[in-house]
């Protein structure tokens, strides 16, 4: 826990899940640089709808919350950055439900909920994929109206001459502040009638064939979910070196992503039964459209937005997928992966496998033996590793 100096007082705040040995903050540079030209200019006490989107673990919700001048809606693709607001809401006002109550300090949405009907006061914390911002400013342009105000913040590194087009095509007239501790703003005037065109996403796109159970099949690919164009190199290699496995097996496509190595499990075995899992809400509905869009009828699957396999009880599946990924926003961290790894250990029956493809230079395979007591490399080419534990 770190203590945040906000406008409205200082605010205790944490990431979610809390990893003791991880120093990384629930706030930069870029949140308080929004928060404090909102203090300085007053539009935040104005009221009206005020939604935020894409706040990573709830810093600006929490302080304007916690300010009492308005009642934001956080909009967010991230299960973990959901539970990492409620738990600052709730630390910031005490007694105070979090979520949708109309009594809550804030009511929370996901990027795949219908959007505010109108607003006033928007706050975009720009992402990393322009993808998931083309697709959130389409789906939040015809809420906002001329008196509307626009603010997007993140770090210089993050805001591109792309990322403010966007803003500019969609939503209207764009400009920038001055860096400040390497943050900047986007200030953006909302242009009624602007021919915007329609939002490109979700994209479909057919794999190519020689890939096993999944050659020349759709993929489908909602905004923001890991390589939207094509089929990544490391998951090429899974594919290419899944198990041979029949009967009622237990699979899971654990950070499912667009869902393809679950879909493909299911159509080499068709008495599996397959939960999709991920932290990104836009990669659960990316998953399940891919698999029923390839998927025999009664092809049995379950799909479940969660913090790894925390919520899946202990030893109910028989095999785990997974192409864990290494980045948590701009840190570079095994975090992630380390708790991938510890709850399918968990999860797996006796006997159960987990099988992960990863970049060479990762090591995993000695945290897997530690762990299983077992690892192997299954394959590998010169840029990534399957390796095999079993329970």
């Amino acid at each position: 826990m770190h203590r945040f100096s906000s406008p409205w007082g200082d605010l205790d705040l944490t990431r979610y899940p809390a990893e003791p040995r991880e120093q990384l903050r629930a706030w930069d540079a870029a949140d308080a640089y929004a928060l404090q030209h909102l203090a300085d200019t007053g539009r935040a006490a104005e009221g009206g709808r005020t939604v935020v989107v894409g706040d990573r673990w709830g810093a600006l919700t929490t302080a304007l919350a916690a300010g009492g001048t308005t009642r934001p809606t956080l909009v967010t693709d991230s299960y973990l950055g959901r539970q990492a607001a409620e738990a600052n809401l709730r630390r910031a006002i005490p007694g105070a439900p979090a979520g949708a109550p109309a009594s809550a300090p804030a009511e929370l949405r996901t990027t795949r909920d219908a959007p505010p009907a109108r607003i006033d006061l928007l706050i975009i914390r720009v992402p990393k994929s322009l993808a998931l911002l083309e697709d959130q400013l389409h789906r939040l342009a015809p809420a906002v109206h001329p008196g509307t105000t626009v603010l997007g913040t993140g770090m210089v590194s993050e805001i591109h001459t792309s990322t403010l087009r966007l803003f500019e095509r969609i939503i209207g007239p764009t400009t920038t502040s001055l860096a400040v501790r390497k943050a900047r703003l986007v200030f953006c005037t909302p242009e009624p009638g602007l021919a915007r065109g329609a939002n490109p996403w979700p994209l479909r796109y057919a794999l190519p064939d020689g890939i096993g159970p999944m050659s020349g099949r759709t993929v489908v690919n909602h905004a923001g979910v890991f390589c939207a164009d094509r089929l990544d190199l490391g998951t090429r290699l899974l594919l290419a070196h899944l198990p041979d496995r029949t009967g009622p097996d237990r699979v899971v496509d654990l950070g499912c992503g667009n869902g393809v190595l679950g879909t493909a499990a299911a159509l080499a075995n068709p008495d599996a039964e397959v939960l999709f899992t991920d932290e990104s809400y836009q990669a659960v509905a990316s998953a399940e459209e891919t698999f029923h869009a390839n998927a025999a009828p009664g092809s049995k699957a379950r799909f479940a937005v969660g913090d790894a396999l925390t919520a899946v009880p202990p030893g109910s599946a028989d095999l785990v997928l997974l192409n864990p990924p290494f980045h948590s926003h701009r840190a570079t961290t095994d975090a992630a992966a380390r708790r991938m790894f510890t709850t399918a250990h968990a999860a797996l029956a006796a006997g159960g496998e987990l099988r992960v493809v990863a970049n060479r230079h990762l090591a995993y395979l000695p945290r897997l033996r530690r762990l299983f007591g077992n690892g192997e490399v299954a394959a590998a080419n010169p840029k990534y590793v399957v390796l095999r534990s079993t329970r």
